[in-house]
């Protein structure tokens, strides 16, 4: 498949600085609840993870098996310039669809809607591939309508039930009450556990 939304189209958006997307820090709803974790020993994987302040802030916290993929270079060296003390090995510059090993928990955060939509079921699936017996693939996905301009996509609660039941038990798929004030009323909190 010929993906537009490839290596040169997120490092081009990174050069020169359009990433709309990038609040500067963790988002309310994700802090709130990588605060709810207790497991330091977790291996967590942020796809997409773009400048990861959400990598920065668990390392921080003491979680020291985060890792961050992104298929833009930038923003990992965004990352270990702001926090010197990440993991070079922990920095992966590749396409998600690539990866390979095993997670206890993956986060989503703007990953899923900055795709081509038609990659979603491709993205169900390596994600339940990357993802332990018992893992859980958590985050944040927007609410509003689907459309062909982008990213973002939109996407709706009815749509990702749709999707991620082939691979997953959706635990919790609900409207954030935390959001920060741009994004109030358009984002999904959910947690999914992967279905044996």
């Amino acid at each position: 498949m010929n993906n537009k939304f490839d290596k040169a189209y997120w490092s081009k958006k990174y050069e020169h600085q359009k990433t709309g997307w990038d609040i500067g820090y963790i988002s309310t709803p994700i802090k709130n609840y990588f605060d709810q974790l207790t497991n330091k020993d977790l291996k967590i994987l942020i796809p997409g993870g773009g400048n990861s302040y959400e990598a920065e802030y668990l390392h921080e916290n003491g979680f020291k098996n985060v890792r961050v993929i992104d298929i833009a270079n930038q923003p990992l060296i965004n990352l270990k310039k702001r926090f010197p003390d990440f993991p070079k090995k922990d920095l992966i510059n590749d396409d998600f669809f690539n990866h390979t090993g095993k997670y206890d928990l993956i986060i989503e955060q703007t990953f899923f809607c900055a795709l081509d939509p038609a990659l979603r079921k491709q993205y169900i699936n390596h994600m339940a591939s990357l993802l332990n017996e018992n893992g859980k693939l958590s985050g944040l996905l927007f609410d509003f309508k689907l459309t062909n301009e982008g990213p973002p996509f939109g996407g709706s609660i009815l749509e990702y039930t749709q999707l991620f039941n082939s691979k997953f038990e959706i635990k919790i798929l609900e409207r954030c009450y935390n959001s920060i004030k741009p994004r109030q009323g358009r984002e999904l909190f959910f947690i999914n556990s992967k279905k044996h």
